[in-house]
């Protein structure tokens, strides 16, 4: 009866957390490390901690039960389960004929260029349009049906089973595209910022290089005016590199 209740609990839509959660605690996790530390020791008694345990290797060191389910799971192969539904590894996406479903829109056309051997691109938008008015009609259909004869619902609801699946199938067929097209609009940003990056520091570049065409201006020009007092002319020199200094410092500042 137990095992009922909670094949029936996975089995549900919104089926709720498998009771192994309990046992992910602090206190299991530090156990755990704990073993395995013991195990990786090498023949003089130190641990190996750069050891990277595998879950045949976890399983083979006869943990206790709470720490089993710290162990993850092998790979499955083929198939796995998620709330009772089984589902494929494969990312091929299985044709309506293989599922026993009617195919309301053609296969892709061969191509007329004997050169290129890919077949012509099937348009998407169009058959979704499609599909889309043909829902509208069998629904108004269905509902005459329904204030008509209510016991003859059956046909059109598989018709309109029918309409959607193929309609979901198509999106799913147009998901490579739509990854592609994510895939570079996102590298276009990236692009779009390295450039504007190069432009700051291309203007903080010539700011700089403005600033020393200055410096070196100003260092000649005293170099050659051999009048008025030394001293002046070394304090004068001195207070004018750290205004420049700090100039450069206030264009670096502000462009980061």
């Amino acid at each position: 009866m137990a095992d009922d209740n909670q094949q029936r609990a996975v089995n549900t839509a919104f089926a709720p957390p498998p009771p192994l959660w309990k046992h992910f605690t602090p206190e299991n996790t530090e156990k755990l490390d704990q073993i395995k530390t013991e195990a990786s020791k090498d023949e003089n008694g130190r641990p190996n901690k750069k050891k990277e345990w595998s879950a045949p290797e976890l399983r083979a060191l006869e943990l206790p039960s709470e720490l089993r389910y710290l162990v993850p799971p092998d790979i499955p192969e083929g198939q796995y389960s998620v709330f009772g539904e089984l589902q494929a590894l494969s990312t091929a996406l299985p044709s309506l004929q293989e599922q026993g479903i009617d195919q309301l829109y053609p296969e892709p056309a061969a191509s007329t260029n004997e050169q290129d051997a890919q077949p012509a691109p099937l348009n998407h938008a169009y058959y979704l349009l499609k599909i889309s008015k043909s829902l509208l009609l069998n629904f108004l259909e269905f509902v005459g049906t329904l204030s008509v004869s209510p016991e003859q619902f059956e046909s059109k609801v598989q018709d309109l089973r029918n309409l959607f699946i193929n309609a979901h199938h198509l999106l799913n067929l147009y998901r490579p595209h739509q990854a592609r097209e994510s895939l570079i609009m996102m590298m276009e940003e990236q692009l779009k910022h390295s450039r504007e990056e190069i432009k700051r520091m291309d203007k903080v570049k010539a700011d700089i290089e403005g600033v020393l065409e200055q410096l070196q201006a100003e260092s000649r020009s005293m170099a050659t005016n051999e009048s008025g007092d030394t001293n002046d002319q070394t304090n004068t020199s001195k207070v004018k590199a750290d205004a420049h200094s700090q100039l450069i410092w206030e264009l670096l500042d502000k462009e980061n």
